[in-house]
């Protein structure tokens, strides 16, 4: 089993491919890289960094893989560095997915209702075009009302799974992580944290974990590649949600009780043997 993730190097504050890399490795299986940008850390919290678009180095790369015939069981690609690269990503697919693979986009542009530095309406329009490419998406809430054209502001909790619907408009298999809802724990009602999904047969489905106060980075790319992992193990897409999700959650909670600075990412190296534990649960009992 072989993974491509296609994503930026940001080399300080945990997200990305230094987040995709170990937990797909980890997760049993080959996991190759194509970055697409070089930052000195991510965009979100810091000033300053450097940022270096790789755009003209990936197409070299694309027809050296295709020249060697690699071929890949899931291409997940993530931050994309400029307009131009959704092009390149949809040339990765074409030249590098296996026939009956499957083609993950996390469409990364935004949190909190706005967009990320470097990204305009625009983009917006082309990373559309790019989720009609794949089998699955894992955007955040903001980034599913952009790409539906939906309020952000005006969003209820009660309103999620016609977001989700609007999706299935631009992938068969869309989900939506990030949406605050209040559910039932331990007898009480509590604030919590769901993934709004389609399960394999195309029906909508929801899990939740309990929520953590605070905006932590990194956390969507935790999510997204435990997912990944999980799917190219073979679990169903049901279990391998809950997987990621708890995963994400107690990297989450762990970097709350280390008092560790959000930006810096997820304290997610601690919560990876029981993700693991999970996953290899799942596996053997199919």
């Amino acid at each position: 089993m072989r993974v491509l993730a296609i994503n930026d190097i940001s080399c300080v504050g945990k997200c990305s491919l230094t987040v995709a890399l170990p937990i797909i490795s980890a997760s049993g299986v080959t996991c190759d890289i194509l970055p697409t940008a070089i930052l000195s850390t991510h965009t979100g919290g810091f000033k300053g960094y450097t940022f270096r678009d790789l755009s003209e180095d990936i197409p070299a790369m694309i027809a050296h893989w295709k020249s060697l015939g690699l071929q890949y069981d899931i291409i997940i690609s993530g931050y994309l560095g400029s307009i131009d690269q959704i092009e390149m990503v949809k040339t990765a697919k074409r030249d590098l997915l296996k026939e009956g693979g499957l083609m993950v986009v996390d469409p990364v542009m935004g949190d909190n209702g706005i967009l990320y530095a470097h990204f305009d309406a625009k983009f917006v329009e082309e990373m559309k075009g790019l989720c009609r490419e794949a089998d699955v998406i894992v955007p955040n809430l903001t980034e599913a009302c952009f790409l539906t054209g939906t309020d952000f502001a005006a969003v209820r909790e009660g309103d999620y799974e016609a977001v989700l619907t609007k999706l299935k408009a631009l992938c068969p298999r869309p989900s939506i992580t990030g949406c605050d809802v209040t559910y039932t724990k331990d007898g009480k009602s509590a604030r919590g944290t769901a993934v709004f999904y389609t399960g394999d047969d195309g029906g909508t489905r929801s899990y939740t974990t309990e929520k953590v106060e605070g905006a932590f980075h990194g956390a969507g790319d935790v999510y997204a590649s435990a997912l990944v992992g999980c799917l190219a193990r073979g679990v169903h897409t049901d279990r391998a949600v809950a997987i990621a999700a708890e995963f994400t959650k107690n990297s989450i909670k762990q970097t709350a009780i280390d008092k560790t600075e959000p930006r810096y990412g997820l304290n997610s190296e601690s919560q990876m043997l029981g993700y693991l534990q999970a996953l290899d649960t799942a596996v053997k009992e199919g």
